[in-house]
C-alpha cells in the first residue's frame, strides 16, 4: 500500500474516532446532568402576557415567598 493511501486511511480513521468520541461525550453529559430550575412564566400565572414564551410543562415547583431554596 502506498504512503498516500495509508495517510488517507489514518486521517479518515482519526476523524471517525473524533466524531464517535464527541457523540459519546454528548450522550454521557445528557444522561448524567440535571440542570437547575430557572425562573420562568408559568401558564395562567399573573403577569403572563399573550405571545410570551413559557415552559409547556414545568417539573419545578414554584418557590413560596420566604421559603428556603433546596
Amino acid at each position: 500500500m502506498s504512503r498516500a493511501k495509508t495517510a488517507i486511511l489514518l486521517a479518515v480513521a482519526a476523524g471517525l474516532l473524533l466524531v464517535i468520541g464527541a457523540n459519546a461525550h454528548l450522550v454521557y453529559v445528557a444522561v448524567t446532568s440535571q440542570p437547575d430550575c430557572v425562573a420562568h412564566l408559568r401558564p395562567g400565572e399573573a403577569g403572563a402576557q399573550s405571545g410570551s414564551f413559557s415552559a409547556a410543562q414545568s417539573n419545578c415547583s414554584p418557590q413560596q415567598a420566604g421559603a428556603p431554596s433546596e
